[in-house]
C-alpha cells in the first residue's frame, strides 16, 4: 500500500473515521486529524506525510468552511492591554522565532516580567497576521512578513510603555536565539 494515492488512503478509512477527520479539518485542527488518520492507518503502511497529505486534501475539499484560528490582534490597544496580564511589571517586549510543521515558522511577542520573573503572551504572528497588518504589497517586499509585522508592533508597544525590545534574529528564523536578558 505504500504507493497509493491520497485518494485511495481516504477510501480505506471506515465511514465514521472520515466523519471525524472531517469534523477536525472543519474546526481547523490539523494535527489532531493527521493523528487519526496516522494512527487508523498505520498498520496498512501510512506513514506521516501521507497521514498530512490525506488531511491537506480535505482541507481543499472543504476550503472557505473551515472556521480557521482567529488571527491576533497586533494593534497598539490589543497589545498593551494583553501586556498589562504579565505576572510583574513589563521590563520588556520580545520577539522570539518557532515554528511547527502545520504553520512553518511564526513570531510570537511576549512581554517580560523580571520581579516576578515571568512573561505573557502577546500575540502569534503568522504569516496571514502579517499580511493583515502589513498590507499585501508590503508584506510581499519582506522576505519575512512574520518577523517584519512582529518587530514594528513590539517596537511600538515596547515604545509606548518605555522598556526595551529584544528580537535576537529577525532576519532569519532560529528558535534557539538568546533571550532578553535584563
Amino acid at each position: 500500500m505504500a504507493e497509493s494515492t491520497t485518494s485511495e488512503w481516504w477510501d480505506l478509512l471506515p465511514d465514521g473515521i472520515r466523519g471525524e477527520v472531517d469534523g477536525y479539518v472543519l474546526q481547523d485542527r490539523r494535527l489532531q486529524a493527521v493523528r487519526v488518520v496516522r494512527e487508523t492507518c498505520r498498520s496498512r503502511g501510512l506513514g506521516l506525510h501521507e497521514a498530512e497529505g490525506v488531511v491537506h486534501a480535505r482541507y481543499l475539499h472543504h476550503g472557505d468552511r473551515i472556521a480557521r484560528t482567529p488571527l491576533s490582534p497586533l494593534d497598539l490597544e490589543s497589545l498593551a492591554a494583553r501586556a498589562s496580564g504579565c505576572p510583574g511589571p513589563v521590563a520588556a517586549i520580545e520577539a522570539i522565532w518557532d515554528g511547527d510543521t502545520v504553520h512553518d515558522w511564526f513570531v510570537i511577542l511576549l512581554a517580560v516580567s523580571t520581579a516576578p520573573a515571568g512573561e505573557q503572551h502577546l500575540a502569534t504572528v503568522h504569516r496571514e497576521t502579517a499580511v493583515r497588518h502589513l498590507g499585501e504589497a508590503r508584506a510581499a517586499e519582506s522576505r519575512r512578513p512574520e518577523a517584519t509585522a512582529a518587530e514594528a508592533a513590539g517596537r511600538a508597544l515596547a515604545e509606548h510603555l518605555a522598556v526595551p525590545f529584544h528580537f535576537a534574529s529577525p532576519d532569519a528564523p532560529d528558535d534557539e536565539a538568546p533571550r532578553w536578558r535584563p
